[in-house]
């Protein structure tokens, strides 16, 4: 074989190998499962991981997985303009929770997490629960996350509120660390029985003060502002006492046409002009 066939044939083999294989390849934000899939049984065999912004060969028939590397993030809030509705970006609208004294209160806030970086972990999680939901999709991912991170974390934190009066929780910034670091034990332990093993690490909850509704909210501010009103009028109250303290001083000491003649000089109604001694006073009202 000269050089040249020997150049054709290899080039040809080369061309067979790209066209009969594929590859994984992964983002810096991704993991990959490299699956060796047999044709006869229908079963899939794990063959490894593929690392955030590496890549796999494979069998064209051997199927390949991506998956999140980083940090991600279940956001909770609702539409200013519709409650019911989440806000734009949010996975889901504000969560309910319910008071020691049975109020209904709603509360916004963020969970981040990371999905296992362990392979067999990941394979595990991906074989009972992302292919079910399609969880390597965003769409998938999002009603997997309605299921394994909202539901417990919605229960986790009815459970703790109900061990608190609303109004504790809504103004008792003690209170509410308090709530808030009871809601991330909880969640945590809820979320992992949900799932049935340590597929999700790394829960961080930032947690908003829950809110009661607006009409109560309304309730309570009329009643602060009547609170605030009524010591200002108290206030105005001992302001007028002690003016009339010193008036009955004045007069005792003056005498009721004294403190009258005291209280036009002091007010500007009356001018006292200096004369010579020994002649006339004169004392003009003004006009």
């Amino acid at each position: 074989m000269n050089r040249r066939t020997a150049t054709t044939a290899a080039a040809a083999l080369l061309v067979a190998a790209v066209g009969s294989g594929c590859a994984i390849t992964t983002d810096t934000n991704e993991r990959g499962l490299d699956y060796d899939y047999d044709s006869w049984s229908g079963e899939k065999t794990l063959e490894g991981c593929v690392e955030p912004g590496q890549r796999a060969w494979q069998d064209i028939n051997d199927p390949g997985v991506a998956l999140p590397a980083d940090q991600r993030s279940f956001e909770f809030r609702s539409d200013p303009k519709d409650p019911r509705v989440p806000a734009s970006g949010a996975e889901s609208g504000s969560i309910g929770v319910v008071s020691k004294d049975n109020l209904e209160m709603s509360v916004e806030g963020v969970a981040t997490f990371y999905l296992t970086s362990d392979c067999q972990t990941l394979d595990k999680f991906w074989r009972t629960i992302g292919q079910k939901y399609s969880a390597d999709s965003e769409e998938g991912w999002a009603r997997m996350l309605g299921v394994y991170v909202k539901q417990p974390l919605d229960r986790a934190m009815d459970a703790a509120a109900k061990k608190y009066p609303w109004k504790d929780l809504f103004a008792n910034p003690q209170v509410k660390q308090a709530w808030e670091t009871e809601v991330a034990g909880l969640a945590s332990q809820f979320i992992k029985e949900q799932a049935g093993a340590d597929y999700f690490t790394g829960f961080k909850f930032t947690l908003q003060q829950p809110q009661p509704p607006q009409k109560v909210r309304e309730a309570l501010a009329a009643a602060q502002e009547a609170v605030e009103q009524n010591a200002a009028q108290k206030n105005r109250n001992e302001q007028v006492k002690t003016e009339i303290q010193s008036i009955k001083e004045l007069v005792d000491v003056l005498g009721p046409s004294g403190y009258v003649l005291y209280q036009a000089i002091k007010d500007g109604k009356v001018t006292i002009v200096p004369v010579p001694v020994g002649s006339s006073v004169n004392v003009s009202p003004k006009n």
